[in-house]
């Protein structure tokens, strides 16, 4: 089914539909119709507009291109598999929860509690304006990211993020199995309780950084304005630049050029702290 050109506000206009091709199509109007394209399979929508709400719910493959999914669009994406955006706008809130396999590309996301409970997201080279991203997700990968929110990845399960920018608070709460390489990772309290989780190449900035992880690595990474770090952790950690001051981690390694100060009047703080001035120099060379 090939349609174009057409504006229908008309309650699941499309509803159970198979093999749809929409172009330069506007899902908008005073009837305020919802779920236009539930329960279809195989939609394929280029340069179209969804102004209304809930239009891909309970959908088998959907391929967008220069879509525009505006905020009066609200959850957009959910209960559907196999996805492809690419250069697509998605302003709505929960523009997409318990979804399977869904890849994002050039997308322009504006949109709180995007991805809870998804599994296999896979995003490249967007821009993200989230609170609550990701939230309870699993087997994400994340390239060239650009991403400002709030409590971001909290309880997610498996993650790659690499080359990206993060600028937000609470990150990576009771997160595991999760490797962040080449980012920079701006925010307060980051990744508290988290478990199997991996930083390499990165810059974290902000105070109290990853207190009561399990099994947290840290590989040449820089941590600026970052005090109170690892309280209570355990932590095999590379550092190559000064740390502002380090609280009663539990165990692990720790090797710093230098501290400006290292807090221990907790009994079970046995994690070694080695001060090597040399390791300055790594990170110049």
């Amino acid at each position: 089914m090939k349609t174009e050109n057409i504006t229908t506000d008309e309650e699941r206009a499309f509803y159970g539909s198979e093999y749809i091709s929409l172009k330069n199509c506007n899902f908008r109007g005073e009837a305020d119709g919802e779920s236009a394209l539930k329960e279809c399979g195989a939609v394929e929508a280029v340069d179209c507009t969804f102004d209304l709400r809930y239009p891909l719910w309970h959908d088998r493959s959907v391929v967008l291109e220069n879509c525009d999914m505006t905020p009066n669009c609200r959850a957009a994406l959910w209960y559907t598999r196999n996805i492809t955006a690419t250069k697509t706008k998605m302003h709505g809130i929960k523009a997409l929860r318990e979804c399977k396999n869904t890849v994002l590309r050039e997308c322009d996301i504006v949109s709180p509690e995007f991805g809870w409970f998804s599994d296999g997201v896979r995003i490249a080279d967007s821009s993200v304006k989230s609170e609550y991203f990701m939230m309870r997700a699993k087997n994400i990968s994340a390239q060239r990211i650009d991403f400002k929110g709030k409590y971001s990845f909290q309880y997610v399960d498996g993650a790659v993020i690499v080359d990206s920018k993060l600028d937000t608070k609470d990150a990576f709460w009771h997160s595991k199995n999760v490797t962040v390489e080449n980012c920079v990772v701006i925010g307060e309290y980051l990744g508290w309780f988290s478990k199997n989780i991996t930083f390499k190449n990165c810059t974290i900035i902000g105070t109290q950084p990853l207190c009561y992880c399990k099994n947290l690595k840290l590989i040449d990474c820089v941590m600026q304005k970052s005090d109170l770090a690892f309280e209570r952790s355990e932590v095999y950690a590379v550092l190559i630049e000064d740390i502002v001051s380090i609280k009663n981690p539990y165990r692990g390694v720790i090797k710093v050029p230098a501290v400006g100060e290292i807090i221990r009047d907790d009994k079970n703080a046995k994690c070694k702290i080695l001060i090597d001035p040399a390791l300055k120099r790594k990170g110049g060379e």
